[in-house]
């Protein structure tokens, strides 16, 4: 049960300034008198609307429009945000170039041979040296019987095999293989001279006389190397013999500069 001081601490807490009680309540303060009076009646209140204001012209209630631009503010950036792309431009300007990928070694045989006065870098290839009974082999002492020189050719050292190394750091590209096969030649003439070079077959034209194969049946004059002429491999011409043709042809012509030395 509450006694009184405790229920008007709850009463005014929850904000109640009247209240009556349904029952008698139990040690409770006696009622005021003016409470139980009977209530007087609620005045009517008229809801009839009055007449409204005359409304003044839109015109002038209505405040003018106005084109007003909101001005543009700059806001500076912080010089840590153009900082990044000022170093990475710079670091694009001051990285190196790239390095250009590597170039396979090139892969040939060639076999140096002398003739009379004439010196013949001729391509094996099988790469295995030259056989007695070899068809490439029977070929080559057909032109040499056919330009007045000695059929027999006398073989000059080991073939020439590139690239020289399996495994290993050395530069081994193209022009390191025309570096060692053209001073390979060198080191034979300055033993024995030579009235022409015969270039025979593409990687001889490539390594030593640094021409490709639209010089076929021409004349060369090379560096070191003097007087070369660049003819079809062995096996180019035994696959496609009308090029035997334009051989012949460029022999004749050719054929009075070691004929003239014997």
């Amino acid at each position: 049960m509450l006694t009184e001081p405790r229920r008007r601490a709850y009463l005014s807490a929850m904000q109640v300034v009247h209240w009556l009680p349904r029952a008698e309540l139990p040690f409770a303060a006696p009622s005021r008198p003016e409470l139980l009076l009977p209530q007087a009646p609620v005045e009517e209140i008229d809801f009839e609307p009055r007449p409204a204001a005359p409304v003044a012209s839109e015109a002038a209630v209505a405040p003018q429009a106005r084109s007003v631009e909101r001005p543009k503010i700059e806001v500076p950036r912080p010089a840590s945000l153009a900082k990044p792309a000022a170093k990475v431009a710079e670091a694009e300007q001051e990285a190196p170039a790239p390095r250009p990928a590597p170039v396979p070694p090139p892969r040939f045989a060639l076999q140096l041979l002398r003739a009379g006065r004439c010196l013949l870098l001729v391509e094996l290839a099988t790469g295995q040296p030259f056989q007695s009974r070899d068809p490439s082999y029977l070929l080559l002492k057909d032109m040499l019987r056919a330009a007045g020189l000695p059929d027999a050719p006398q073989i000059i050292g080991e073939p020439v095999r590139w690239p020289l190394l399996v495994r290993g750091n050395m530069d081994q590209g193209p022009d390191a293989a025309r570096d060692f096969v053209q001073g390979f030649i060198q080191a034979r003439l300055e033993e024995s001279p030579s009235a022409c070079l015969w270039l025979i077959g593409l990687p001889a034209l490539r390594f030593a006389g640094n021409v490709e194969a639209e010089a076929y049946y021409q004349e060369l004059k090379v560096d070191g190397l003097g007087d070369a002429w660049a003819v079809p491999g062995l096996e180019l011409l035994m696959d496609e013999p009308q090029r035997k043709a334009d051989v012949w042809k460029a022999m004749r012509q050719l054929m009075a500069r070691w004929k003239s030395v014997e």
